[in-house]
């Protein structure tokens, strides 16, 4: 059975993420990653809650390290770009993100380290 140990030991990341009170509960902050084979889609998107300033949406892709880190790569709709990580932390997530180029600055208060956030409970129909 040394197979389905294996498959155990890498995390699964499939899911939706939020942390609705994200900046001492001015805004929001939702991620959607989704494995394809060895590749994992990461999406997300943030908005003030009064609805000011930028509300940058992302995408990119990434892979899983044999330590259990989702390292990957991002582009906003802002045309800012960077890195970021991703690791467990029980049913949550942490995610750490660098901005390596800045094209406007107005969304850079949503891309930082060691954010936690919450699997997104889906309403039963």
């Amino acid at each position: 059975m040394a197979i389905g140990l294996v498959a155990a030991e890498a995390p699964n990341f499939a899911g939706e993420y939020a942390d609705r009170k994200f900046l001492n509960g001015q805004a929001v902050f939702q991620m959607s990653l989704e494995p394809s084979g060895d590749t994992v889609s990461v999406w997300f998107g943030a908005a003030n809650n009064d609805g000011s300033g930028a509300a940058p949406e992302a995408e990119g892709t990434g892979k899983v390290s044999g330590k259990g880190v989702l390292a990957f790569k991002w582009k906003d709709s802002f045309k800012n770009s960077g890195t970021g990580r991703v690791t467990r932390a029980g049913d949550d997530i942490i995610v750490s993100m660098k901005t390596a180029r800045v094209s406007d600055p107005r969304c850079l208060a949503f891309y930082g380290r060691k954010m936690r956030l919450k699997p997104v409970k889906k309403k039963e129909e």
